[in-house]
């Protein structure tokens, strides 16, 4: 008797010692209680694990009773270690919140692809710059987003005008003119509009960017041969929202920027305004300014109206003003003489609508409606010389989305038009065009397995082009587009991805802007075809944690060729007459892109580094494309204790690069620290940037010829020099 007495003790203590757990984890944001699916949870020092799902919640059976370790990890959040001890007291489910994470390359969602899914599910391989980055670079520089966007891999802002400090966008050493600008969704920086467009963009205002590298055509049209750019709004939560930020710089500028949402009941509105002026600011005492003059004004205010549960109207406006002056120092001062007259003016106003209607059925489809109407003008003055022009644009889709556990379905018909009026001719021939593209587009997202999701998409575009002198012929394009991801384990993940693009002719690129549009013929539609594309994305991606440290590794390699490019003349170059045609052969840029990030407590490192060889391959004749970096490395350290203090370094390294007409420059390093101290309703922030004071100037004379009459050198390095900045927020 006593022996199976023994016997069943010892049976039950097993079946207690060997018993197997259940657990059921919902994961949410700490911050707005969302729930985050496709966030991993994994026990440590074993294989078991996985992803939440869309509802933010998951279910680990087989756990054996004891304490144990989960980790639970999301690119754009702090990993979290918690240790439970099992058997449950109760069975319901355990809520752990994960801490948005600033520094991170991804964020959760984004709204580029036109998917309902999470980032971790989209096969398009897409970059975030999440709002906790974008208020750091906000505090390093308030007035435009042209930093947010220098500071990150495979991206470049090429400088076109040493006087006038005009910037464009360029992905993988391609020209600014093949990257696609969208606020919201909406194109409404492109064409004569797009030379000054992210030097007059704040950040404040900004929910977070979506970078995604590579044609993506199928989904937004024509333009987007290099990639896009999406530039998300805040919009009203059910915390109310008010920041003013006040900036000042050793370069003379002054940066008041101020941000306010609301909600109540069915309304909701967002306000944005900020007044940012520059003095001409002069480092290298050349008697030229390295900055302009400038004053801009930006108003963008919103208004959601919440019909009910499952439907919302917005309306927003964005407008902008501004008046850039550079050029002779004494001319800016009022002090013009017989040999001190050069100048560049450029006076621009920028207005756009943005409509959208979004209705959610019981099906959980989704209807977007949108449309925008967009009215850029602009005045370039210099002595002797007026050119001014006037773009009218609109953009109008419909969208329907149809997700599904194993297949989504998004497809679309959109129309946009472009008009450019020339209002100053600077010679008889006027470069009007009036352009007008309709489109059709299916994609489908397919989960094969938990492990394999496959993208697939099409569009269809036709594109008619016409001017006062020529016209062309409505050009068809079909554009295929393919992308695959492979989850191999919840830490490894791989993405290829590819499809074609083109883009419409036209004379808004970089060369025409650094001449100021002077002595540029109209495009002969008739004769000049739309550039096409072709380009292949591949990446892999690790991240894991040891005890404390977390790491995650992305490292893709690219390929783009564009087919008969439009190019200058040369032969009219010579004869300083700009006519566009296109090219006899291709431009290719090829390369790879290394990401590493490391995170231990308060403490991370975020290394990148960048390897582009673009080449123009003209009348079988092989060339380095301009202004090219073959090597940029970045390397920043951060210490941030959350909502109290953030500290950052940052180094970086530019190789050297091939000018116009074959001249190889020297490379040069940039170095910045930049500090933030929060309180309960205000912070504190100062800047120091380019502290080694790597400056164009000091290595060449900015310009030849006489000061009357200069002829100004390409831009490949900075030209303001060290400068730093410093001031508060008020955030309520």
């Amino acid at each position: 008797m006593k022996f199976k007495y023994n016997l069943l003790v010892l049976a039950l203590l097993a079946n207690s010692i060997f018993a197997q757990n259940v657990l059921k984890i919902t994961i949410q944001d700490k911050d707005t209680k969302e729930v985050l699916p496709g966030a991993t949870v994994l026990v440590k020092n074993t294989t078991k694990g996985g992803a939440t799902d869309v509802k933010g919640r998951i279910e680990l059976n087989d756990i054996p009773t004891g304490e144990e370790t989960f980790i639970v990890s999301m690119i754009g959040y702090r990993t979290v270690h918690r240790d439970i001890t099992f058997p449950l007291k109760t069975a319901t489910d355990i809520l752990i919140f994960l801490e948005p994470e600033s520094e991170e390359l991804e964020d959760v969602q984004v709204t580029a692809t036109r998917s309902s899914r999470v980032i971790s599910d989209i096969p398009t391989r897409v970059e975030t710059i999440a709002s906790g980055e974008l208020a750091e670079k906000a505090s390093m520089q308030s007035a435009n987003i042209r930093m947010l966007l220098t500071e990150s891999t495979g991206i470049q802002t090429q400088q076109t005008s040493a006087i006038s400090a005009n910037t464009s966008i360029r992905i993988q050493g391609l020209d600014g003119k093949y990257t696609q600008l969208l606020k919201d969704g909406f194109p409404l920086y492109s064409g004569f509009s797009g030379g000054l467009s992210i030097m007059q963009i704040p950040p404040l205002d900004l929910k977070r960017a979506e970078v995604i590298k590579g044609s993506t055509s199928t989904l937004y049209s024509g333009g987007a041969i290099a990639g896009l750019v999406n530039l998300v709004s805040k919009e009203p939560t059910d915390k109310n929202e008010f920041t003013f930020m006040a900036n000042t710089t050793s370069a003379k500028g002054l940066d008041l920027n101020t941000f306010y949402s609301h909600k109540f009941g069915k309304i909701g509105i967002t306000l944005f305004a900020a007044r940012n002026s520059q003095a001409a600011y002069n480092p290298d005492k050349d008697n030229f300014s390295d900055i302009p003059q400038s004053t801009l004004y930006n108003l963008n205010p919103k208004i959601f109206y919440y019909m009910d549960k499952s439907a919302t109207l917005s309306f927003g406006i964005n407008a902008s003003t501004e008046d850039r002056l550079g050029g002779d120092m004494n001319v800016i001062n009022n002090q013009a003489d017989s040999t001190h007259t050069y100048f560049q003016q450029n006076k621009s106003n920028r207005y756009s609508t943005q409509l959208k209607f979004e209705k959610t059925f019981d099906n959980k489809n989704i209807l977007t409606v949108k449309n925008s109407v967009a009215n850029f003008s602009r005045d370039i003055l210099m002595p002797a010389y007026h050119f001014g022009g006037q773009q009218t644009s609109s953009f109008s889709e419909v969208n329907y989305l149809i997700p599904g556990e194993r297949s989504e379905w998004t497809t679309g018909v959109n129309a946009v038009t472009d008009k450019f009026h020339e209002t100053q001719p600077s010679f008889s021939l006027k470069r009007d065009y009036q352009q007008m593209t309709f489109g059709g587009y299916v994609q489908n997202n397919f989960k094969v397995s938990d492990k394999f999701i496959v993208e697939s998409g099409l569009r269809a575009d036709y594109l008619m082009i016409s001017s006062p002198y020529t016209s062309s012929k409505g050009n068809l394009f079909l554009l295929p587009r393919l992308s695959l991801l492979y989850k191999f384990t919840p830490n490894l993940t791989s993405r290829l991805g590819g499809g074609l693009g083109y883009k419409a002719p036209g004379m808004f690129d970089e060369e025409a802007e650094r001449q100021g549009f002077r002595n540029v013929l109209p495009v002969n539609f008739s004769t000049a075809t739309p550039e096409q594309s072709a380009g292949l994305n591949f990446d892999i991606n690790y991240k894991t944690t040891f005890d404390e440290l977390s790491m995650s590794i992305n490292q893709m390699f690219f390929y783009t060729q564009v087919i008969h490019p439009l190019e200058i003349n040369p032969a009219l170059l010579a004869r300083d007459t700009l006519l566009y045609e296109n090219a006899n052969g291709s431009l290719s840029s090829k390369g790879m892109e290394a990401n590493v990030k490391f995170h231990l407590d308060d403490f991370s490192v975020y290394i990148g580094y960048t390897f582009i060889d673009a080449q123009r391959n003209y009348n079988n004749t092989t060339f380095k494309n301009p202004l090219t970096a073959r090597h940029r490395l970045y390397f920043t350290p951060m210490y941030e204790v959350e909502k109290k203090l953030r500290i950052g370094y940052e180094l970086f390294y530019v190789s050297p690069q091939t000018l116009t007409n074959g001249d190889k420059v020297r490379d040069y390093w940039l170095m910045g620290i930049s500090a933030e101290k929060y309180f309960k309703h205000f912070s504190l922030f100062v800047n120091f940037e380019n502290m080694l004071d790597s400056r164009q100037s000091r290595w060449e004379k900015m310009y030849s010829g006489s000061i009357r009459n200069p002829q100004f050198v390409e831009i490949w390095a900075p030209t303001d020099g060290f400068v730093f900045n410093g001031g508060f927020k008020i955030m309520l």
